[in-house]
């Protein structure tokens, strides 16, 4: 399925599982999806969009961008996961009302809204699609659960290039990947706090990436000589993403006739 199709017909939420669940699908189902955007609105920089205990009447899509998911205790911030475009954001507040962390936008983005009230008519009236937005959510759990496993497993250049093989298995998911590349508005403050060290020490372990001729950090941007060398390194699996492998769905969500 092709993403450039798909965001001819649905600019704003093209990419809303591509790569994993979209081809379960029907066009109708891609058109509801697509009328939930109420709002949408340009970021031009990092900026907080929901903050943790705010109560919530509404949900965001990433459109374009990055953003992150944290939570701040004392003076330290922890990132506890990253969403990349076609990511249905905070898709947990229309069970939860109020989440236990903020979300922040990383760099520019593009955000769209739509209110609970026209998530909570797709429940009522649609169940096939209801189970697909649900399954959205549970794939930020598995997410998570991949990363409490690496941040006990790695240490830390390893857990580094972890995230990084994730992003751009994403990205991939999504047809943003860049061959030999990964691009992002990452920092190293932002890497050191996704793995729960110091920036002192991710800059440490972004040199010994870049001492292995594993990947070469800068502002972001990451050149990486040979992917499958850094994702043996990083002891990356992408089964977790339910993309392909014994997790990769095989039609088991999509729509039966008559269904």
């Amino acid at each position: 399925m092709s993403a450039r199709l798909e965001l001819d017909r649905y600019p704003l939420t093209g990419r809303f599982l591509l790569g994993r669940l979209r081809d379960a699908m029907s066009e109708d189902e891609k058109a509801t999806i697509e009328s939930l955007i109420e709002r949408v609105e340009d970021f031009d920089a990092s900026q907080q969009i929901l903050a943790r205990g705010q109560l919530c009447d509404k949900s965001t899509v990433l459109i374009e961008g990055f953003a992150l998911r944290t939570i701040e205790e004392g003076n330290k911030r922890f990132v506890v996961g990253i969403q990349v475009p076609g990511d249905f954001i905070d898709l947990h507040a229309f069970a939860l009302k109020r989440l236990d962390h903020n979300i922040v936008t990383l760099g520019p983005a593009r955000v769209g809204f739509c209110s609970h009230k026209r998530i909570e008519r797709v429940m009522e009236t649609n169940a096939h699609l209801a189970r697909l937005l649900w399954f959205s959510t549970l794939l930020d759990a598995a997410i998570h659960r991949e990363w409490i496993m690496k941040l006990e497993q790695l240490r830390a250049s390893r857990r580094a290039a972890h995230i990084l093989c994730e992003i751009w298995q994403r990205l991939d998911f999504v047809e943003l990947g860049r061959l030999g590349r990964i691009e992002t508005p990452l920092t190293q403050s932002d890497l050191a706090d996704m793995c729960g060290t110091t920036a002192i020490h991710m800059n440490r372990a972004l040199a010994q990436l870049r001492k292995d001729d594993l990947a070469h950090f800068q502002r972001g941007s990451v050149k990486v000589p040979d992917r499958r060398l850094l994702e043996r390194y990083s002891h990356f699996d992408p089964t977790y993403l339910y993309g392909e492998g014994v997790l990769g769905m095989q039609g088991e969500l999509t729509m039966k006739n008559g269904e």
